[in-house]
């Protein structure tokens, strides 16, 4: 008896005598690895004829028999081959009405030392199979555990294409499924339905997170994942300081200020705030569906009927295009007498640019604000110089955060990082308190002193222009009290005080 013979008897379609001569080898030799492997190939000829469900038992039975010989780790293309075999039957398992996710488990429990070539197709396969009903599956991180992510081939972090439809890669699908099972949690209490989060499992996945989504930045949905997970990691003290440095990475990605809002759940306000600023942003109309029904329900609950018919309309539309489902909330609003005299808007930018602010400025309330005076204002350009000290000055464009500025206002301005020749980004700005000292800016009260024949003047070391004298009607010797704000004179390379004000 040789492994050749018992081949051809394969080859031949006489599976039992080749069966019945290897059980005759491995009886004489047990340890010969040339009697386990072809046993182990007649067995998988065995296992290939029972591989759709109906024959599952047999199937099964076969795999056992299989993984009885205890192959060493180098027989890799009899485990190669078993995958395509196991992930056809795992994907006709879960083609049927009712899936058994016991006879999935099985399978499992089997296959995990089994010594499969990876990174592979045939791994990769299986992967894919497993994959396929991860919502249902008690077992999927455990699957995924095992399998291992490391193991994704460069293609499949790359889309595919099926039925001229672009299909997401299956390793960012892996990525996502993961997340979920992590923030679904697992059973402690079958009976009551009551789940736990494993942190100390969030903290390892995150690290991988974080590696995909350098590495694939243009994936959209780790990074969101990303957000989840540390909501669901961060206590009620450190949830936002933990979100805020990604956030601001992302921070015109919708969905940022979705989860924002997800922190705030008894702040009503800011709540209503990061959604109007989520649905400010360009967005494909089928990602926001969802978002907009939320947004639409507050509307409603301010009874603001005529723009959450806006967002409902909006949300009927997208779902009509792409032939979904209406949701029932939606289609109850709709039968509602308030919605049939509603008269719904073009849109409701008008309403999100009135909350913008309020949200923008949570997202930056760990950077300190820093007080400045405004020196010169160029409105048509929308942008004004500013001095805080003798340290700091500059100039910014205040487009979309002030209006009405004058020389001499204080404002509360939150800056994005150092200026360049003295431009600067600005996070955030709005108008101090009426009462909010500067070290840019001072009052004064004294005798003017006025230079002729120039017709300037001075009151101590505060510089009065002649256009400001004039405009006051003030003289030679008067006293006179005003508002002076901190000024560089280019011409003397130096600092003084200028007059702004005069009373």
């Amino acid at each position: 008896m040789s492994f050749r013979e018992i081949k051809e008897l394969r080859k031949t379609g006489k599976l039992e005598e080749a069966l019945e001569m290897a059980n005759q080898a491995l009886e004489t030799e047990p340890d010969n690895i040339w009697n386990k492997r072809a046993a182990a190939w007649v067995y998988y000829d065995y296992l290939k004829k029972s591989s759709q469900p109906d024959s599952f038992d047999a199937f099964k039975e076969n795999l056992i028999k299989i993984k009885s010989l205890q192959l060493p780790e180098d027989e890799k293309m009899v485990f190669d081959n078993l995958a395509w075999q196991i992930g056809s039957m795992v994907f006709g398992l879960h083609k049927l009405e009712h899936v058994d996710y016991g006879k999935i488990n099985g399978l499992l429990d089997i296959i995990k030392e089994f010594h499969f070539t990876k990174p592979s197709e045939a791994y990769s396969f299986i992967y894919k199979a497993f994959h396929k009903g991860y919502q249902n599956w008690s077992k999927y991180l455990e699957f995924a555990d095992w399998w291992n992510f490391e193991n994704f081939l460069p293609e499949d972090y790359l889309k595919e294409e099926f039925k001229d439809k672009k299909i997401m890669a299956i390793a960012e699908q892996a990525y996502i499924a993961y997340s979920k099972k992590l923030l679904e949690g697992e059973l402690v209490d079958p009976f009551g339905q009551e789940r736990a989060i494993d942190k100390n499992k969030i903290k390892i996945f995150l690290h991988q997170l974080d590696k995909i989504i350098e590495k694939r930045p243009e994936y959209q949905y780790p990074p969101y994942f990303k957000a989840k997970l540390l909501l669901a990691l961060g206590d009620d003290e450190n949830i936002l300081s933990s979100f805020l440095p990604f956030a601001k990475q992302k921070r015109n990605d919708f969905w940022v200020w979705e989860v924002m809002a997800e922190i705030f759940p008894d702040e009503k306000e800011v709540q209503f705030a990061c959604y109007c600023k989520a649905l400010s942003l360009k967005t494909p109309e089928d990602f926001l569906v969802k978002l907009r029904q939320t947004f639409a329900g507050m509307l409603v609950e301010r009874q603001m009927y005529n723009e959450a018919k806006t967002e409902i309309q909006k949300v009927v539309v997208t779902r009509e295009q792409h032939e979904w489902k209406l949701p029932n909330q939606i289609i109850q609003w709709t039968e509602q007498d308030w919605y049939k005299s509603a008269t719904p808007n073009m849109d409701n930018k008008y309403l999100y640019s009135k909350h913008v602010k309020k949200a923008e400025e949570i997202l930056f309330q760990d950077v300190p604000e820093e007080v400045i005076a405004v020196e010169f204002v160029n409105e048509n350009k929308n942008i004004l110089n500013f001095v805080k000290d003798k340290q700091k000055f500059g100039f910014f464009n205040y487009s979309g955060q002030l209006d009405k500025l004058q020389i001499g206002d204080i404002l509360k301005v939150r800056f994005n990082g150092e200026g360049q020749d003295g431009f600067y980004k600005i996070l955030s700005a709005k108008r101090a308190e009426t009462d909010q000292a500067s070290d840019a800016i001072k009052y004064f009260e004294g005798t003017l002193r006025v230079i002729y024949p120039q017709n300037f003047g001075f009151i101590e070391d505060v510089f009065i222009e002649p256009k400001l004298i004039q405009d006051n009607n003030i003289s030679n010797g008067q006293i006179v009290k005003g508002k002076a704000i901190l000024s560089f004179n280019k011409k003397k390379n130096e600092w003084g005080w200028k007059a702004i004000e005069l009373k």
